[in-house]
């Protein structure tokens, strides 16, 4: 579980109950069941309209890979890359074959057999970055799930709350009593939508690009190694190239480990 969406998430609830608390106001008027079917279901809803149905089915993933955490050890691929260079100097690309089946990063594994089959750098190229395209299209539909449905949270939000001034007025009937008590309904739906979208929804959506913009960063070291050591780089030049990926604190060589 990815602590930071927790504590997060935890920390922004807990920090507006208390503000509600401090308010004044009694807690029970700003829970309403209606609000929040008009600004979760009617947001939920338009999302639908909007996403195709096959896409849907993965919704609970989206949402399960907001809270798990995702590390990519990228030193860890780089010294794998330069050590399988080492040993392509001395004995041979065909060599690496080998070390295929310990490998437990498909893309890498997938890389690192084209090279040893000596396919073109070209074809190998283009095949592992058509995969990164077809990934991020996939990414793409979690990153327009989050986004579209923290957009229209709020105007669902907007939307319940005319509905609750409209209800409030037309209960009227020439007196003004309630109008306070009628005017703290209405704009619940509005605290709700704004609540979801900007607490819950966009900062998720957020969370996984991202993961997704660590995950290229990856893929695109994989690639750049693997075609370095089909060209039969000097290792040491790879190690130079990739750490050039990595933030400047980062780039301390291997051999310092």
């Amino acid at each position: 579980m990815d602590l930071g969406t927790i504590i997060g998430l935890v920390a922004g609830l807990v920090l507006v109950v208390f503000g509600i608390f401090d308010s004044g106001a009694p807690f029970s008027t700003f829970i309403n069941f209606a609000s929040v079917l008009i600004t979760v279901g009617g947001s939920f809803g338009a999302v639908v309209i909007a996403t195709p149905l096959s896409k849907l089915k993965n919704v609970g993933k989206y949402f399960g890979k907001a809270f798990k955490t995702q590390k990519f050890d990228e030193r860890k691929i780089i010294q794998t890359l330069v050590s399988f260079s080492e040993k392509a100097r001395r004995e041979g690309i065909l060599a690496l074959e080998d070390d295929l089946d310990a490998l437990d990063d498909e893309f890498l594994k997938k890389g690192i057999q084209m090279a040893v089959d000596g396919t073109d750098p070209e074809i190998i190229k283009d095949m592992l970055y058509n995969e990164i395209d077809q990934l991020q299209e996939r990414h793409g539909y979690a990153f327009s799930f989050f986004a579209d449905f923290g957009f229209l949270a709020p105007a669902f939000g907007m939307i319940g709350t005319l509905i609750g001034l409209i209800g409030m007025l037309a209960g009227l009937e020439g007196s003004s009593e309630g109008v306070g008590a009628g005017m703290s309904i209405a704009l619940i739906t509005t605290l709700y939508g704004a609540l979801l979208a900007n607490l819950v929804l966009i900062p998720m959506g957020k969370k996984l690009e991202n993961n997704d913009k660590a995950e290229m960063l990856v893929k695109q070291v994989v690639i750049e190694g693997i075609l370095s050591i089909q060209q039969g780089d000097n290792p040491r030049m790879l190690e130079m190239k990739l750490l050039a990926f990595l933030p400047p604190k980062d780039r301390t060589p291997l051999t310092t480990e």
